[in-house]
């Protein structure tokens, strides 16, 4: 069994991995009830798992590196950064600021993932709502003539 954050090495060749990947993606993408047999047992798998697999496995087909973290996770201030691409100085400004909550743990902040991934999301969300008017005024003003 597998322990937390323990990198998944395969037994078998690069080339027969993403075949076998590729297969699996369009077994997964047919979307009909799939069941799994263990010791003589039939199990139904959750539509909500064979979800997840779906796009875990697409992002493997596509050669992505794929994490699965629990939601309710708290991350150290550098794991936030590195999540968010960002310096932790600045990261901690972002708390300071009220911007992204945290919590305290003795003197040291822990930041939940969900509340990260919001903050991600609104932020990505208003960069391209800016690229997207930057582009009209370019366009606007001539510079795509």
């Amino acid at each position: 069994m597998l322990s937390e954050n323990e990198p998944i090495q395969s037994a078998t060749s690069q080339d027969e991995e993403i075949k076998l990947i590729k297969q699996l993606e369009k077994v997964l993408r047919s979307g009909s009830q799939s069941k799994i047999h263990n010791n003589g047992e039939q199990v139904v798998i959750p539509e909500s798992v064979l979800i997840m697999w779906h796009q875990v496995v697409h992002a493997m087909a596509l050669g992505q590196t794929v994490s699965i973290v629990p939601q309710q996770q708290e991350m150290t201030t550098q794991e936030a950064a590195d999540f968010l691409n960002v310096s932790r100085p600045y990261l901690i400004k972002l708390l300071e600021q009220g911007q992204i909550p945290y919590i305290k743990v003795g003197s040291h902040r822990r930041v939940n993932l969900l509340d990260l991934s919001k903050y991600k999301e609104e932020r990505d969300k208003t960069r391209r709502e800016g690229m997207k008017e930057f582009s009209k005024f370019l366009q606007e003003e001539g510079f795509y003539d």
